[in-house]
Order: C-alpha cells, then sequence, then structure tokens
C-alpha cells in the first residue's frame, strides 16, 4: 500500500489525534505507571498492569496513526467536481425499496463514521456507488441480500 486516501478533514482530524496522544495521554499513562509502580509488588499490583495495558494501546495507536499520515494522500473535496462519484463526493441514494433516503461522504477506511455520514471507500455501498452518475441504480450485495439504490444528487462540498 503506497498511498492511504484521506479528505483533508479527516488528515486534520488523525493529525490532531496523534497530537493528542503524543501530547497528552503518553504523559498521563507514564505517570499513572510511576505512580502504581510506587505501590510496591509489581506482580499483584492491578493499578500497574492496568496502566500498562493501556499504554501498550496508546503506543499503538501512536504508531498507526504516524503510518497512516505518513502515506496519506490528502484530497481536498473542495477542489473536485463533476457528476460522478468518487472520493471525496458527497452522495445522496434513496432506497428503490423502502424509499429511505441516506446521504454519505465518501471518505478514507481511517475516518470513516457511519453514523455522521461518512462512508469508508472500501465498504460495499461506496464500491458500488464509485463511477456512477446521477439518475443510476447501483445493486449492493449485502449479508442481508441485495439492496438498490438510485443516485439523486452527487456534490463536492
Amino acid at each position: 500500500m503506497d498511498q492511504v486516501p484521506v479528505t483533508k478533514i479527516g488528515f486534520e482530524a488523525l493529525s490532531a489525534e496523534l497530537l493528542e496522544f503524543k501530547s497528552v495521554k503518553r504523559p498521563e499513562v507514564i505517570k499513572n505507571i510511576a505512580t502504581a509502580r510506587e505501590h510496591g509488588d509489581l506482580k499483584e499490583n492491578a493499578e500497574y498492569h492496568a496502566a500498562k495495558e493501556q499504554q501498550s494501546f496508546i503506543e499503538g495507536r501512536i504508531q498507526e496513526l504516524e503510518f497512516v499520515i505518513g502515506k496519506a494522500l490528502v484530497i481536498d473535496p473542495i477542489e473536485l467536481n463533476g457528476d460522478t462519484v468518487k472520493f471525496g463526493a458527497t452522495v445522496t441514494i434513496i432506497d428503490e425499496e423502502t424509499e429511505e433516503k441516506h446521504i454519505y461522504q465518501i471518505v478514507g477506511d481511517y475516518e470513516s463514521d457511519t453514523d455522521k455520514g461518512k462512508l469508508s471507500i472500501s465498504a460495499p455501498v461506496a464500491r458500488a456507488l464509485i463511477g456512477k452518475s446521477v439518475g443510476d441504480s447501483v445493486t449492493v450485495r449485502t449479508p442481508k441480500g441485495s439492496c438498490d439504490y438510485e443516485i439523486l444528487e452527487v456534490n463536492f462540498k
């Protein structure tokens, strides 16, 4: 994997998260470990073991964020245009069976959050939408069966 696509806003959020982990959470867990060590026997010290486990998580997340940021291909959707769905597009679709509308922005894997309408480019719905235009219908195969959607709007905001 040479580059990891990410929107400009997603890149800024990942950078802020990395800064938070390095400047706040890492020093905090180091302090917690030192405090727990002062309580004596480390074999039976639950506070110490919990802090070490938290430190492991923090260091792992820092490595992951540094990797993603280092490989990031930052794409600003505002600089894009057209009526074809591509990375960064905000797409309005309607379920052809239930008539339920959904609005999704196609984003990178590390910034996806379906609760906020940010759909990973590797998600089945996003893969089906890429390259399609307003008025096109797409069929998405899911574990629950197939769903048909019509693209109502594509914009880059």
